[in-house]
Formats: C-alpha cells, structure tokens, sequence
C-alpha cells in the first residue's frame, strides 16, 4: 500500500502519463492499404491508439510481442523467451483482433500457443501498431476486446529505383544475435520490397544468475510486390515465410522442434470521384503453419517420450465499399470471411508404468489434440459517420456474424461427452456508436458504447484431455459454449497546448476510462465428475471444461502527459490500471494485470538521442485462484538507451536493461513446466542486459 501511495504521489507531481494516443487532427494522412487510421477524420474509428517509431532509435533486437511492452495499457503474456502475446486491459488470445497489413490473419497450430502470430512477423518490419481499444468499430472483423493492426514496410513509398538497410543487433544477456536486409524498389507504376532475418537468441540469466531455458533461432524472409495501375487503382501482393528451430519454453511441458509459417496475401483498391461511390477495397489471404513439439528434452521423457505434429490453415478475404451520402455521411458497407481448420495428434511411447518400473515392450499411443476441427465466419457490415458540424461527428456501426463449426475426427472420450454433437451454426450481433467533439484549443473528447461479440474458439470447443493452461489440468473443450459478449463504455479526452517559451515547448495530456459488462465470459472450470484421461492418479485429478459463466465485469483507465523542454528534451509519464471480476466465483478474472506506472526523460538532437526509463509496477494481490494464479510482488526496472549517427545513413544504438539486475517475474508469465531444475514457480524476466544495434541506409 505504501509503494501506491508512492507510485500515486510520483504520478500526481507530474500530472498524468503519457499515452502514444494521437489526436486526428496531428495524424498525417497516410493513403496506403496496410493502414486502418490514415489520418482522415472522415474515415478513422474510433477510440484509436497509435504507435509509429519502431523504425527510429531502434537499440534491441525483439521479438514482435515485445513491441507492445511500451504501450500505456498493454501487458506481455510469456511462455519463454518466444511466444510471447500481448494483453490490454486484461483482454488476451482471441478476445483480441490481432492482424497485419489492414486485416491479413494467421493463426498457431500449437495447442499451447507457442506459434502466435507475433512469432510470424519479424519485429523489423514492423513501422507502427495501431489500436482500436474496444468494441468501437465493425469493419476490421470479430472485435470482443479491441483491434491490433501491425503495419509492415513497403515499397509503395520509395523514391528510388534501390534503397534498402543492413541492420544487426546483439544482447549480452544470453548471447543473442539478430541480422537483416531489408530493400526495396520503385519504378514507374511498379514498386517491391523484401526483407530476409536470421534471430539466434540463447538462454537468459534472471537477475540471481539463474539459466532460463530459452533459446531459440528463427529464419524468415518476406517479400511485397505492388503496380499502381493509375493514381486510383492499385494492385499489391505479399508473401513470407518463417521458419522457427529448437525452440526452449520454460512455461509449456514441451519444446518446439520445427515451426514453419506460409502467409500471402493480395490487395486491391479502387478510388473514385464520383459524387457517391468513393472506393472498394478487396483483400483475400492464406496462412498455413506446421509445427512439431516434443519433450525429448524434458525430464518426463524417461517415462514417456512424446512428439506432436499439429498444422493450422487460415484463409479468408474481405470486401469494402465506401459512399459519400450527401454532405454529411460517409459509409462504409462489406463482407469479410475467415475460415480456421486445425488438425494433428500426438504419438506416446510409454517407457515405465504408474509405478516408475520400465516396460519391457514400451507402450504406444496416439492422442487427438484438434479432433480435425474447423470454424468459419461470414461477416457483413455497415458503418457510417454523420457530421453534425465542423467539429462534431456520430459513428454507428452494426454487424452480424455467421459462425459454423464442427470437428470431424472426435475422441471418443470426448465423444462420450456430448452424445449429440455435430455440426453448429451460429449467429452473433456486434454494433457501436460514438460521438467525438473537436474543442478549442486542440482538445478532443469522445464517447463511445460497442458491443462485441466472439463465438468459442477451436481450443474452448474442441480441445481434448490436453494441458494448455499455465496451470497443470488437462483442458477439455465444450462444443456447446455461447458467444462471449462485451458491453463497453468509454470515454477519453486528450488534450495539447504550445508555449512559445524556451523552457516548455509543449504539453499533450489526456485520460481514458472505460467499464465492460461481460455475457457468457468463457472460462476453464474444474468438473469434479470427471478423471483426467492421462496419468490419471496425478493431481490435479479433475480436468477443466470450459464453461460460461453469468457474471463478470471490467474497469479501468489509462492517462499520460507528455512534456517538450528546451528544444531538445520532454519528460513523459504513463499510468494505466484494471480491474475485473468474476461475480460467479468471487474474484479476478484470470491474467489481470497489476498497477503499472511509467517514466521517461529524454534527450534528442539531429545527431543523439538519448533516454532514461523508469518502470513501476505495483504488487498484484487480486488474484483468480481457480487459475492457480498466485499472488506477485511489486517491482522496478530502469533501462537507459542512447544512440547516435556518427555518418549519414548510419545509426548506432545501445542499452542497458534492467541495469540494477532487479530479480522479478511479471504476473502474467506462466510457471515453469516439466524442467529438471526448476519447480513450478513463474518464470522470473532476464537480468542486467546490454543490447546494441546498429543499423546502415543506402
């Protein structure tokens, strides 16, 4: 309580934190198809977040999750050093709208996520994240809890005929090394570019000189190539290719052997000036990813050594037109489609019986992890937006959803359990409105109510006997589950003022509430009628089903300020809190994250730059005990970075993270799972690391 009121006195003394939440009116217009917030207040959702210098003062080489680590509002889930997912505002895994390049989706094979979408994109590439923080807008697909787009590079900007960068990065902590070209071309009407990585990352130390299993190498390349036919019709196309090896999870009971990821996709838009009909946008897309995990590594392997081969294929497209009706509509009307199918077992060889004594003809044994198990979602849309002045505009948006599903393969285990299953066809509403009012003086506000729907995932409908929690029960899916449901409400206010003194340059500022009333929230929940299917004398004996449950709510606010002195700094300061519940059972709801406060001073010429960060995150005793979550110490880290350009087109960049060697696990970091020297505590974050990057233009 004590480090709050201190955390809350920091805090106060400053004013408020800094959010990347930028007004519409400072947004410059970005016409490009990768985008959803262009800058246009005609066209924007709503209730947007917008992060865009991932290509400036780059000093660490990461993975694509981590990104999402200094966005006020946003937690890391960690299974490791690999797979790493993000959380806002205690919403995760498909609760989010997670996709690339305005609306390009792929999704893991790995029933315990080891090959999200964040492994699939190499962080490089990535030039901004932009955030739809809720329900607040129809046109980007199924959004429960909020839409991530992750922008890559392209060449449809490039001014000459060959441009490019050589980039390399390393961290001493666990000996880690990062490599790649990125080139790119424009000639004419025609435009590419292309980029290859290697990443070779080993074990971190924690801040007690603890090896954390974690290492990992990665291969990708991807390549983009566009023809702009005129200066209103545009064609473009991408591919890429990942190609993940020997990959540690300390959280998960195996290791990954092979990950290999297949994305394309293909884009067209079409502007017009016709009075009316303003544009079409048509997207379609594929996605296939194979992935082979083992415990030939783990200490259970001298029981029973296990492999899955698991692959998951994704495709789907969308189509948008836009209308201009009269002065003061703009709509935008669609369909979009996304199809999901997994399939893969896993093979057993039992070596000992339940008493430990050796077999002497092992046992074999295959197990149905996806039950060749599909979903698909039609979904049709419209959204416009009145301007009742100048400055004042309406959002509404509605939304329906046609979701089929079925396996095709059950166990029969998981047979016996729901006799009369087959296949099932569903139906969702989502719809949203917002009213944002530009004040005097740069001051925005807006207010905003969605509601969101997502039907079951392929995990909570058809997962059979399988661990895929943080915790140790088997998981079984429940064919029969409702749609989850979000109300939210939302209001935000940002805010910036100039000075023409040399001391304060400028000031931006700016808070946002919100609160969700949850329907059908989905949640693992122990059925004390059944036995686990495997090793069942080992507790936890009862697996998990997955249920709806009546009563569950969120509350929370993020607010910053961010302040420009002398020219050349500004002090920055963020703070964002949740809270959630679960009515039912009588605490939190699973992975929510704790109070978290941020610093920032930094310094920046033509030349250098240079920043110090001090991070605050408050103890979490709010804890959901039926997820086995514990709870957790508060901690700080501080990082110090700097960088500078020596030569034109060359840039160097340093850090030191957690440079008191600060010992500390986040709350939302699984435990650690079948290792030999680790018992089933979190998996505590890397000590003392120096990173460098350095990064050449030509």
């Amino acid at each position: 309580m004590k480090k709050i009121v201190i955390i809350a006195l920091l805090w106060l003394s400053a004013m408020a934190n800094a959010q990347v939440e930028i007004p519409s009116d400072s947004i410059k217009v970005t016409p490009l198809k990768e985008v959803i917030v262009s800058g246009d207040i005609r066209k924007d959702p709503a209730q947007v977040i917008i992060k865009s210098d991932y290509q400036n003062k780059v000093v660490q080489p990461k993975n694509s999750g981590q990104l999402f680590e200094d966005i006020n509002g946003f937690s890391l889930i960690k299974r490791g050093n690999y797979a790493v997912e993000p959380n806002f505002r205690a919403s995760q895994y498909e609760q989010l709208n997670i996709q690339y390049d305005g609306g390009t989706k792929a999704y893991h094979a790995c029933p315990n996520r080891m090959d999200p979408i964040t492994t699939l994109v190499n962080p490089e590439e990535v030039t901004r994240i932009e955030i739809i923080k809720g329900p607040f807008s129809v046109r980007y697909g199924t959004n429960f809890g909020g839409v991530i787009n992750m922008v890559t590079q392209t060449g449809a900007l490039a001014n000459k005929k060959i441009k490019g960068s050589i980039s390399s990065g390393y961290e001493s902590n666990g000996n880690s090394s990062v490599n790649m070209i990125n080139l790119m071309s424009r000639i004419n009407k025609f435009y590419i570019a292309g980029n290859v990585s290697y990443r070779d990352y080993g074990n971190y130390e924690d801040g007690n000189q603890n090896e954390i299993p974690s290492s990992f190498r990665n291969t990708g390349y991807g390549l983009k190539f566009g023809y702009d036919f005129n200066e209103k019709n545009s064609l473009q196309a991408s591919f890429r290719q990942n190609f993940g090896r020997d990959v540690l999870h300390a959280g998960l009971p195996m290791d990954t052997d092979k990950d290999d990821s297949t994305i394309g996709s293909l884009d067209y838009k079409l502007t017009s000036s016709n009075n009316y009909f303003k544009g079409l946008h048509a997207k379609v897309y594929y996605s296939f990813v194979d992935h082979i995990m083992s415990n030939y590594k783990r200490p259970s392997f001298t029981n029973s050594e296990a492999i899955a081969l698991v692959d998951a294929t994704t495709f789907g497209g969308k189509l948008e037109s836009e209308w201009n009706l009269g002065t003061n509509w703009k709509l935008f009307g669609g369909t979009d489609f996304v199809s999901l199918s997994r399939e893969g077992n896993r093979n057993r060889l039992v070596k000992r019986n339940m008493m430990g004594v050796l077999i002497p003809t092992p046992l074999a044994f295959e197990d149905k992890i996806w039950q060749d198990s599909y979903t698909n979602t039609l979904g049709t849309f419209l959204e416009a937006r009145y301007f009742i002045t100048e400055k004042a505009s309406l959002t509404l948006g509605s939304r329906l959803d046609f979701v089929s599903s079925n396996a095709e393969d059950l166990d029969p285990t998981f047979a016996a359990l729901y006799p009369n299953f087959g296949k099932r066809n569903e139906t969702n509403y989502s719809g949203n409105i917002s009213f944002k009012q530009y004040l005097p003086n740069h001051k925005t506000v807006e207010i905003s109510f969605g509601r969101g729907s997502r039907s079951a995932s392929i995990e909570e409908r058809f997962i059979a006997f399988f661990n895929i929690g943080r915790d140790p029960y088997e998981y079984v899916g429940n064919p029969n589950l409702k749609a989850e449901v979000n109300n939210q409400f939302e209001i935000s206010f940002n805010g910036k003022k100039y000075f023409e003194a040399k001391t304060i340059n400028q000031i931006n500022y700016g808070i946002a509430t919100y609160y969700s009333i949850y329907e059908n929230y989905i949640l693992g929940v122990v059925d004390e009628t059944l036995i686990r299917k495997y090793n069942p004398t080992t507790p936890p004996i009862h697996p998990k089903v997955f249920r709806n449950i009546d009563s569950a709510m969120k509350t929370g606010f993020e607010t910053y300020l961010d302040v420009k002195l002398y020219n050349h700094f500004n002090f920055l300061t963020e703070l964002a809190y949740v809270y959630t519940e679960n009515k039912d059972f009588n605490e939190n709801l699973p992975l929510t994250p704790p109070l978290q406060t941020r610093f920032k001073l930094g310094y920046e010429t033509e030349k250098f730059w240079a920043s110090v960060q001090y991070n605050i995150t408050a103890r979490q005793p709010k804890i959901s005990q039926s997820f086995d979550e514990i709870a957790t110490p508060g901690y700080e880290v501080m990082d110090i970075k700097a960088g500078f350009s020596p030569l034109k087109n060359l840039s160097i960049g340093g850090a030191v993270l957690n440079i008191f060697d600060q010992y500390y696990n986040n709350h939302l970091t699984f435990a650690f799972n079948n290792q030999p020297d680790f018992g089933r505590t979190p998996i505590t974050e890397p000590g003392r690391n120096f990173t460098l990057f350095v990064n050449y233009k030509f």
